[in-house]
């Protein structure tokens, strides 16, 4: 069956957009486990009476614990922000995705 011109576009815009959910798929995953990374030093850190260290390159620094527990509560609140966005993104190219699929489907039937 042969596709007119305006189909063949379709097509490869929708592999165009799942190829980019793919990827914003992966960067959503990424966040999430550097989320619940972060999370988790926040307990540790909360709970520690002890000393805490900071890896910063490849030395391992003295660091008083509120400090780290602010710097930590900043990363975990972008973190929180950069994921809303990317759901919000998904949520947009999906939609999109399916439309693009419903009229490619209508036109190969």
């Amino acid at each position: 069956m042969e596709l007119d011109k305006e189909t063949q576009e379709k097509i490869q815009e929708l592999q165009s957009y799942e190829h980019t959910l793919q990827n914003l798929l992966m960067q959503k995953q990424a966040f999430q486990f550097e989320s619940n990374e972060t999370e988790n030093a926040i307990d540790e850190v909360s709970k520690s009476k002890d000393e805490v260290f900071k890896i910063v390159g490849s030395i391992m620094i003295k660091t008083d614990n509120e400090k780290i527990l602010k710097e930590l509560k900043q990363k975990s609140e972008h973190l929180s922000i950069r994921f809303k966005s990317i759901e919000k993104q998904e949520s947009e190219l999906t939609k999109r995705i399916e439309e693009l699929r419903d009229e490619v489907m209508k036109k190969i039937k």
